[in-house]
């Protein structure tokens, strides 16, 4: 697969499973927030079920396109970690995705000569810009 379809296949997998997490959520809040037999209870309580599950299966898949993108771009496996754990912190695969991305364009351009798009010295001062 090409280096670009694998990076767009991330990047629609990450913003799916980050969606699906805040919805889950809500559903979880509207679940347990109301009591129980309401109209909004029962809602939330199907719709945890639903968004439940499709996440718990998509998030499967973000976890297989992750790993082999971070292996492509040899990402050390501290951050490689961080990146498939990021699918289950709310907003966490927003922040994971524009991360990914910043390091598949370093490497594309051939910036920065380390790993994770950041050097020791520095402290990974191309990090902090993300």
């Amino acid at each position: 697969m090409k280096p670009s379809v694998l990076l767009t296949f991330y990047r629609v997998m990450a913003y799916v499973t980050a969606v699906l997490l805040i919805g889950l959520c809500v559903s979880v809040v509207l679940k347990y927030g109301w009591p129980d037999g309401s109209t909004i209870q029962q809602s939330g309580e199907a719709w945890t079920t639903t968004i439940g599950i499709a996440h718990g299966w998509l998030y499967m898949l973000y976890l297989v396109v992750a790993f082999f993108l971070t292996r492509m771009l040899r990402i050390e496996i501290g951050h490689m970690l961080l990146v498939l754990l990021a699918g289950t912190v709310p907003f966490g695969a927003f922040f994971a995705e524009r991360k990914v991305v910043r390091w598949f364009h370093d490497r594309q351009h051939g910036a920065g000569s380390s790993n994770t798009g950041g050097n020791a010295a520095t402290g990974g001062a191309r990090s902090a810009r993300s």
